[in-house]
């Protein structure tokens, strides 16, 4: 998944990864090897007992009966997870909107180092997984539990290593499961509710700073030049606004087209219809926000009437809130609060 992660073209790749059957069967014996001990396991985790844990997704169960010491994360917010619950992947997304030249996100190459862990192989950036380059990781699991894989995808990853998938629709695992899921699947269940304890307090403590967000309504879109996105109840960003206090607008449900799990798109005709207290508009850079404003398509609305939208503007805070994840949320929440309280004082 792609960050503008609120822009759904991105999302679904264009370029798909086609790996013919034979080179898959070819690289498959490389899962069934365990790490010789001249490995650097980067992904090894705390020593100790281990519970076999089963994991219900949307494509069956998986159990896990020992400690995973190579983990592969795959789509978005996994890798975040095991990163901050201590376990670095061996290998991971590439990323490039809002990332490093390396291609990782700035708060997830700030834990590779605090770590000392060996860097991650990043994975080519795809629609599907790049099934050879996971194989040859040599992963003993594979977390993709926030992402769009197909159940032809999950029947292909599980021959290399067992693969926990998303619960129920593709793309909407709420961030907090997927932060709780790693947990379960890693053997770090404890740390990771305490994680979320952290997390949840920071985000409690910003709601607490801003009685202001209480009750008042909101819409999350992205406005593209080709199109007007809305996001659904579902997706992690809405249930992260409602975090803080507000309530998702009536309007985004009366709108609905359930084109997607988790956004639909609406006609620049109908963008006076879409009400609310505030407006969130998730912006790459100042040139496309001076573009937005610009545009006399959007005087209809009466946020920007208002003077109510929050604007996040920037590669790296829209990355950081779209959605959020166990390290992402609390490195761009002040940036993001600013935004939202700036817009709220002229909703009051």
């Amino acid at each position: 998944m792609s960050p503008l992660r609120s822009h759904p073209a991105r999302r679904r790749r264009l370029s798909r990864f086609a790996l013919p059957l034979g080179a898959l069967l070819l690289a498959l014996p490389l899962a069934g090897c365990g790490s010789d001990d001249s490995d650097d396991d980067a992904g090894s985790g705390d020593a100790g007992s281990f519970e076999t844990v089963s994991i219900d997704h949307v494509f069956g169960t998986t159990e896990i009966d020992e400690r995973p010491e190579r983990v592969v994360t795959w789509g978005w917010g996994s890798a975040d997870a095991a990163l901050a619950l201590g376990v670095t992947p061996v290998a991971m997304p590439t990323n490039s909107y809002g990332a490093t030249e390396e291609g990782y996100m700035p708060w997830q190459k700030e834990a590779i180092e605090a770590s000392g862990d060996e860097e991650p192989t990043l994975l080519t950036d795809a629609e599907a997984p790049p099934f050879e380059e996971i194989a040859a990781a040599n992963p003993d699991l594979i977390l993709a539990n926030y992402s769009g894989i197909t159940e032809a995808d999950y029947e292909k990853l599980s021959k290399i290593a067992d693969t926990v998938a998303y619960p129920d629709q593709p793309w909407a695992t709420p961030w907090r499961d997927v932060i709780t899921t790693v947990g379960d699947a890693i053997g770090k269940s404890e740390e990771a509710d305490t994680l979320l304890e952290e997390i949840d307090g920071e985000v409690a403590q910003a709601a607490a700073d801003h009685p202001e967000f209480e009750g008042k309504t909101i819409a999350a879109v992205a406005i593209d030049p080709s199109a007007f996105y809305v996001y659904r109840a579902a997706d992690p960003r809405v249930q992260f606004l409602e975090d803080l206090g507000f309530t998702l607008a009536p309007s985004v449900d009366e709108l609905d087209t359930e084109e997607d799990t988790f956004f639909y798109t609406i006609s620049t005709e109908e963008v006076d219809k879409l009400t609310s207290d505030v407006l969130l508009s998730y912006v790459p850079n100042e040139e496309r926000l001076a573009e937005i404003e610009g545009d006399k398509t959007f005087s209809a609305m009466e946020q920007f009437r208002a003077g109510t939208v929050a604007n996040v503007v920037g590669e790296d805070i829209v990355s950081s809130v779209s959605p959020p994840t166990a390290l992402s949320l609390t490195w761009g929440l002040d940036t993001f609060v600013e935004s939202l309280a700036t817009a709220t004082q002229g909703a009051s």
